[in-house]
């Protein structure tokens, strides 16, 4: 697709306009970034034995990280797999995701295990950030009690204000305007017509880890990789879903990630799968439909990521006797009238990625 097409659907959609730094533009075809140099390029790894009673086994899961970034970049071994993303003095950030603790989210095993391969690239734990957009749930998951000695966490802002204008720890100059608002906010004031990026992606990590989990989201189908990083590196997302009808995710997750400070530090995304949730989330009812799915993803490309893990999801609802996400209705455990999973496709119409199940090269592989 070329610019010109991407630019004329971006702003038929929505209108965005977007604010970045000087030099920050989008990546091309084969460079870090998204959707990086394996567009389209999907790494499927499961391990019988790396969860039980939904306790994570850290052997295994070093397993699955090392076969899944060795067959992602063709590299003979996992310390030159992380050398093709990661080298000495960079300053990684790795993006968490707390929400439906304690259930579904970021589990200690995973993210140490990221920390090891940034270690054989040559980033010094100092350079390796944590972040998740709020303090108060970053600390209620209790991410900061398993963090390594040296590894530094940020956040955007301390705790969720009711109208998520907040400016804690976002900047100012790297934004997308929408011409979107909460009901009870101001149209008429651009800041409220703005999500900020959070300064750790503008200015703390010159490159990002997207650490994702396998879930359903009862507003935008999924929370995969796409959503991890709409809703994790800005502020200002509820008004993508302020009500049950009100719900715009479809097109406001693929304009959110399309900006070009994202496109250019995001250069990985881990789908956590060794858990996951087939309704009832993104919250605290993801408990019943929990299940062990016992597979973790490896892609430079958040579309082709995102469909597969969709797939893999409608594939669990379909034997448990339920309707697919995008044909589902609204029930006691997942109350949005659409579950907009479409953003997926969007996503992939602006350039993000690769949607087209032809185009689309998963790799499956089996260890231990």
């Amino acid at each position: 697709m070329t610019e010109v097409r991407r630019d004329f659907l971006k702003t038929a959609l929505l209108g965005a306009a977007y604010a970045a730094a000087p030099g920050a533009a989008k990546p091309a075809a084969g460079e870090l970034g998204l959707p990086g140099p394996y567009p389209g390029r999907v790494v499927e790894v499961d391990h019988p034995a790396c969860v039980r009673n939904r306790v994570y086994d850290r052997a295994a899961i070093r397993s699955l990280m090392n076969k899944g970034m060795m067959e992602l970049t063709g590299a003979p071994s996992p310390a030159e797999a992380w050398r093709v993303f990661f080298q000495p003095g960079d300053v990684v950030g790795i993006k968490l995701n707390p929400v439906g603790r304690p259930f579904v989210v970021s589990a200690p095993e995973v993210f140490l295990e990221i920390v090891e391969g940034l270690k054989m690239a040559g980033v010094k734990p100092a350079n390796m950030v944590a972040y998740d957009r709020y303090r108060s749930e970053f600390i209620a998951a209790g991410f900061d009690k398993w963090l390594p000695e040296g590894v530094r966490w940020t956040y955007g802002t301390d705790k969720p204000h009711p109208l998520q204008l907040d400016m804690d720890m976002y900047d100012e100059k790297q934004y997308i305007e929408l011409p979107l608002v909460l009901p009870r906010a101001n149209a008429a004031d651009p800041h409220h017509r703005r999500s900020y990026l959070a300064k750790f992606i503008t200015q703390d990590v010159n490159k990002m880890v997207n650490l994702c989990v396998l879930k359903h989201h009862q507003s935008a189908g999924v929370t995969l990789a796409l959503k991890n990083l709409s809703h994790g590196l800005v502020n200002n997302v509820s008004r993508s879903h302020s009500t049950r009808t009100l719900n715009t995710c479809g097109t406001f997750i693929p304009a959110i990630v399309d900006h070009p400070v994202i496109r250019k530090k995001v250069v990985l995304n881990i789908l956590d799968g060794v858990l996951g949730a087939y309704h009832g989330g993104p919250g605290s009812k993801v408990e019943k439909y929990v299940w062990e799915h016992k597979t973790m993803y490896f892609s430079t490309d958040p579309v082709a990521m995102d469909k597969v893990g969709w797939k893999a999801i409608d594939a669990k609802r379909a034997e448990a006797g339920m309707p697919t996400i995008a044909m589902g209705r609204p029930d006691a455990d997942s109350t949005f009238l659409n579950m907009q999973v479409e953003h997926i496709e969007i996503s992939g119409a602006m350039g993000l990625g690769v949607y087209d199940d032809k185009k689309i090269d998963v790799r499956k592989f089996t260890v231990g």
